[in-house]
Formats: C-alpha cells, structure tokens, sequence
C-alpha cells in the first residue's frame, strides 16, 4: 500500500513538471518581444524568434521584413509610454540604447527588460549570439550560428591567404549625413575593426572615434579607398557628390575612383554576417 501510494506521488510529481515544462515552452513560443537595436535584433531572428518581434528600433534593417513592423524610434527618442502601448511580454535591447527613465518606467510596468553589450570586433560576436541563446533557452540554434560565423571566418581567412597585400591600402571610412555634417572614423571604431578584419589599414589614426573631417586631414592621410554607408553616401548626392567634398578631388580614391559603400548594419553591425562583411570589403579593396 504505501509502495503504491509513493509511485502515486512520484507520478504525479513527474505529471506536474511535465505539465510546467509544456506550459513554459507554449508560454515561450507565444512571447511578444521588442528588440531595440540592429545587431540584436539580427541574432534574435537567427535565431527563429521573428514571428515574435511586434515592434523594433529604426537600426533593425536586416532581416528587410523588420522595417515592416511598427517603429519605436532611436535611442534617445524613445519614450517608456509608447513602449508599454505596445504591449510586449520583453524587450530585448543593446546595453545604452535606452535611457535610465525609459528602463525605470519599463520596471515599475512589470515589462521585462534584458540588456546585452553590442559586439565591436568578431570575438564578442560569438559572445552575443551564446547569451542571447542561452536566454532564450536555444542554445542547439545557437551553436549552428556559431558554425556558420566560423566558416565564414575560415572563408576570409582563407581568401586573405589567397591574395596577399604587399601593400595594404590606405582605407577611409567616412560617415556622412549630408555636406554639412561629414565625420572621419578613427581608432577604437567599428570602421577600424572592419577595414583590418578585411586586410586594409585605417587611414584615420592617432585620434579616437569620429572626428569632423576637414580638407587638410583629407588631403595629408591621402586614403586609398573611401568608404561610406550606403545611406551616408546617398545623402551627399552619391558617388557622383563625393567630388563636393572638399579636399577629396586630391586624394587616390577620389582620382582612380575607388569609393566604396555598404549596409549600414551590414558593416557596422558585428552580428552573425560580419565575417562575410569583412570578405566583401576585403573583395572590393583589391580589385586593383
């Protein structure tokens, strides 16, 4: 009698953790996420939680079905209670990207809020995609990506192997947001990491982050290859308003036509793609 009634108990012990366990992952399936920010917003997805993203910041460019979605602004634009109106179960966000007031009103809202570092060279890549899978509890999608962002690094290395720089050129990335407002990357940005991930040398050095560009810089670093973002590059009227820039018409690019540009996120982003960004830079800085 009581061997029956302890296989009973045991039973009915291993019913109810089932049951919680099946009630967590119906739960889970069913999340209504904000991402905020692009990098995490691309690892979420690749991770297979699209459906779930009811809304997500104007840096979430890729996958392009995102920029369907309802907008909640950028960084400092964002207000607490158009987050809330929302809805959402979570809000998954780059450290920084929300303001001190807009993650207090998000607490005392009872809305889970998880922060994670944004990656600024391939090494903290991988450690992005392992914590936000490990979040999510998809630890198994989580070390394919891996495999994949290791074969695409394997990729690079292989074509930089393949085709060696004597030489390196001299790479300027320049963020552009119209004539009036023209910036040069310096040391610790994602430019400098990129452009020597794909075999360049930063033409911008001896200064950090970004500096306004002037003609006399322009002139003396005397870049190979000028590199913008696609948008940047449009707000300047295109390759063809690059000559505007004054100073540029002195420079090697300018005059061999070497102007670059790519996806914004897609080259500063350090998500799941960065080693094919590398690649494609490192392509295109050797088509001489």
């Amino acid at each position: 009698m009581i061997s029956r009634l302890v296989l009973v108990v045991i039973l009915g012990a291993f019913v109810a953790c089932n049951t919680k366990q099946v009630s967590e992952e119906v739960e889970k399936k069913h999340w209504k996420l904000i991402t905020a920010g692009g990098t995490v917003s691309e690892v979420v997805v690749s991770l297979g939680y699209l459906d779930q993203i009811i809304a997500t910041d104007i840096t979430s460019t890729f996958p392009v079905s995102l920029q369907q979605l309802p907008s909640i602004g950028y960084r400092n634009q964002i207000k607490g209670e158009g987050l809330m109106a929302l809805g959402a179960d979570m809000i998954l966000a780059e450290e920084g990207y929300l303001t001190e007031d807009v993650l207090a009103q998000l607490t005392l809202a009872g809305i889970q809020v998880h922060l994670f570092k944004k990656p600024t060279a391939i090494n903290e890549t991988y450690r992005l995609i392992e914590e936000i899978a490990s979040f999510l509890e998809e630890e198994e999608k989580g070390n394919e990506l891996i495999l994949q962002l290791q074969a695409d690094q394997a990729a690079l290395q292989t074509y930089l192997q393949a085709n060696p720089l004597a030489d390196p050129p001299a790479v300027a990335f320049i963020m552009a947001r119209g004539l009036e407002t023209v910036f040069l990357a310096g040391d610790d940005t994602f430019a400098a990491e990129i452009i020597q991930l794909a075999g360049g040398r930063p033409a911008g050095t001896g200064f950090k982050d970004f500096i306004p560009l002037t003609p006399e810089a322009l002139v003396s670093m005397n870049p190979d290859y000028l590199l913008f973002f696609d948008s940047g590059l449009g707000t300047i009227g295109g390759k063809d308003g690059v000559q505007q820039i004054k100073g540029v018409n002195q420079t090697t690019a300018f005059q061999q036509g070497n102007i670059l540009s790519f996806d914004g996120q897609y080259l500063s982003g350090f998500g799941p793609r960065v080693a094919q960004a590398a690649l494609d830079l490192a392509k295109a800085i050797r088509k001489n």
